[in-house]
């Protein structure tokens, strides 16, 4: 564990770098739009996002207050928090390989959208953002301190702020996304 904690200073920055280098090579191959949300409604669930990000990847230009250490040093939270970012990472990917032509960074229904509810999102509706989630949390643990947990949880309200408004654009665009919303879970099986 110790030497996990150890490379987790290289290992996370290098999980995230591989994640965003695939991420950008999928998108080119994506369905054309048929509908868009506004900059506006855009906005409202990125801005969290953007400062969740600054919080986590740029400390430099952060007040030292915000680089209090909410957890003691030692291995354990590196190597765990290593773990979960491999994780949710993971999945996140599984997610977007599995979701296909369909995927988009911004709420659109695609020309010839399909609803997808095999593989992981047989588990959660938007395995996506479980998967960076986790991997989110997994960065914060690893990092220790409360600016890392804030832009987390920042990021997190993000995510449910876009996931409403996909839900809503779902139920207009599938009828039978309601049945699959009673019988699966948002983000976390079980719990929301």
């Amino acid at each position: 564990m110790h030497r996990l904690a150890e490379l987790s200073r290289y290992l996370i920055p290098a999980f995230w770098l591989i994640w965003l280098a695939g991420w950008a090579i999928a998108a080119r191959d994506v369905k054309p739009t048929r509908w868009r949300e506004s900059t506006a409604e855009g906005a409202r669930n990125r801005i969290p996002v953007l400062i969740g990000a600054v919080l986590i990847a740029a400390p430099q230009i952060l007040p030292a207050v915000l680089s209090h250490r909410l957890l003691p040093p030692g291995a354990a939270g590196p190597a765990v928090g290593t773990l979960l970012v491999g994780a949710g990472l993971g999945f996140a990917g599984w997610s977007r390989w599995h979701l296909g032509r369909n995927w988009s960074g911004n709420v659109t229904v695609k020309e010839g959208h399909t609803l997808i509810r095999s593989g992981p999102y047989r588990l959660v509706r938007h395995p996506i953002y479980s998967g960076m989630v986790l991997a989110l949390f997994g960065t914060a643990l690893a990092i220790g301190e409360a600016r890392a947990f804030i832009g987390a949880a920042l990021i997190l309200i993000g995510f449910v702020l876009k996931l409403q408004v996909e839900e809503a654009r779902m139920r207009e665009t599938f009828p039978e996304y309601i049945d699959y919303s009673r019988r699966t879970a948002r983000l976390i099986p079980g719990l929301y």
